[in-house]
């Protein structure tokens, strides 16, 4: 069973992709559904985008509860760039074997603009490649560590990560422009639960992820984040995917 949990596609795409060529099943852990029996799985998987270089914190309180087993284990983090000690720190909560680090295309959108279409479809074809010869490793047990860490990991996964969570997850600064048509997509799609609609618009409460996919998948672009997010590109990675990995 591979755990994964998703903003804008990137995590979910690794671990559907994954999941085929392991011939393994997914779960979303904020679908809200009974965590599936994992008694008899013959591996389980974490994949999760790096926020400020560590696991977000959604996904370290699921792995708290998960039962621990004795089967073959393994995490792979999908990250811009670096990942920090967000690999190392992980396995505090749940036991790895095997941790791995994918670049995947830029969503947080707050800190800078989303990477061009060429840099995407490049990402993602990389991606693709490399998430062949992890399946190998994971189908025959290879015990390894392929994080890139980047430099100051203690740092950033530290101080900054510390940071992150006390402040950079404030919901004061969302808000929707005159474009919006009060579709309630960003509500509906919210995987924390902290958007609601009052008065056919957009209200956010204060259990935010940071996850981006209101404001990347918002389909008027009007969902926005103070001043930092204006004229800026969305990232969804549906776009860019194949037919028969859109539907699924």
């Amino acid at each position: 069973m591979i755990f994964y949990f998703s903003g804008t596609g990137n995590s979910r795409w690794v671990a559907e992709q994954l999941a085929d060529l392991t011939d393994d099943q997914t779960f979303d852990i904020t679908a809200r559904e009974e965590i599936p029996d994992i008694k008899n799985a013959s591996q389980v998987g974490f994949v999760f985008p790096v926020y400020a270089w560590r696991a977000p914190e959604v996904m370290l309180e699921f792995a708290k509860i998960l039962e621990k087993t004795h089967f073959f284990t393994f995490g792979i983090c999908t990250c811009g760039q670096e990942a920090g000690l967000a690999m190392k720190n992980f396995p505090r909560i749940y036991p790895l074997d095997s941790s791995y680090s994918i670049v995947m295309p830029n969503n947080y959108i707050i800190g800078s603009d989303t990477d061009d279409r060429d840099s995407i479809t490049i990402k993602i074809r990389d991606a693709r490649d490399k998430l062949h010869k992890i399946a190998e490793e994971i189908l025959n047990r290879e015990k390894t560590y392929k994080v890139h860490e980047g430099s100051l990991a203690r740092l950033k996964s530290g101080v900054v990560n510390f940071g992150f969570n006390r402040f950079a997850r404030r919901t004061g600064p969302f808000y929707v422009s005159d474009s919006c048509i009060s579709c309630g997509q960003c509500a509906d799609d919210c995987p924390a639960s902290a958007i609601s609609m009052v008065n056919n618009l957009p209200v956010w409460g204060n259990t935010c992820y940071q996850c981006m996919r209101c404001i990347n998948e918002c389909p008027r672009e009007a969902v926005q984040f103070g001043k930092s997010t204006l004229g800026r590109r969305r990232y969804s990675i549906l776009p860019y995917l194949p037919d028969e990995e859109k539907n699924r």
